[in-house]
């Protein structure tokens, strides 16, 4: 099982559309691709004045599944991400591996 694991900053002018959006919109439509089994939307829990960090996890089963999602979906929607919020946050991706 690999995690996909996305850790965003998100400025404090945009946090509540953020939150409102990732739930409503964009975790669904990364969902809706079938190829993830589950998310998990977490609050990091440090404080940062510049803004507040989130880890949204989305499991699937193997590397090639997670490539799939890569070259058919991701660009689009991180284009879709980027636009909305742009000069407000700041993202990281790390991949895990469940043993």
């Amino acid at each position: 099982m690999i995690i996909y694991n996305v850790t965003v900053k998100i400025s404090h002018e945009k946090h509540d559309d953020w939150v409102n959006w990732m739930k409503t919109v964009h975790i669904p439509d990364v969902m809706a691709t079938g190829l993830f089994e589950k998310n998990v939307f977490s609050k990091v829990l440090m404080e940062d004045e510049e803004g507040t960090n989130y880890s949204i996890q989305y499991y699937c089963d193997g590397l090639e599944t997670l490539q799939k999602y890569q070259d058919e979906y991701a660009k689009k929607l991180q284009i879709e991400h980027s636009e909305r919020y742009k000069d407000h946050f700041v993202a990281f991706r790390t991949l895990l591996e469940i043993q």
